[in-house]
């Protein structure tokens, strides 16, 4: 059996992106994390597991706590570097959405994935 602890729509505001305007004002972005344990959780204890809350301070310590950042992809790495500390995840998946992205064309949402395997 596989126990994955996730945080699914985990929306936040913060100044990231490409361009320097987008440093400018606070546009959303939108985390979903995945994370996989090494073993199944069998006793009713939560230092055996990974914490939601865990999942939400990486996003606020790594997104909303730091300067501007000009890639998602450098986000989601910073993202996974302080959840994979927690010696008890073998896995780590994000996607980060930013539904307000400057896109030349209108439609599409733009997003990043990133898996991470111990």
């Amino acid at each position: 059996m596989t126990t994955r602890v996730c945080l699914e729509s985990y929306s936040v505001m913060a100044k990231h992106g490409a361009f320097d305007h987008e440093h400018e004002k606070e546009q959303p972005f939108i985390f979903s994390i995945w994370a996989t344990l090494f073993t199944d959780v069998e006793h009713d204890d939560l230092t055996k597991t990974l914490d939601y809350g865990d999942l939400q301070r990486a996003v606020i310590n790594n997104v909303v706590e730091v300067g501007p950042v000009r890639l998602m992809e450098t986000l989601a790495a910073n993202i996974i570097t302080e959840i994979a500390k927690n010696p008890l995840v073998e896995m780590i998946e994000i996607r980060i959405e930013k539904p307000d992205a400057p896109l030349p064309f209108d439609g599409g949402l733009p997003l990043v994935e990133r898996i991470w395997t111990r």
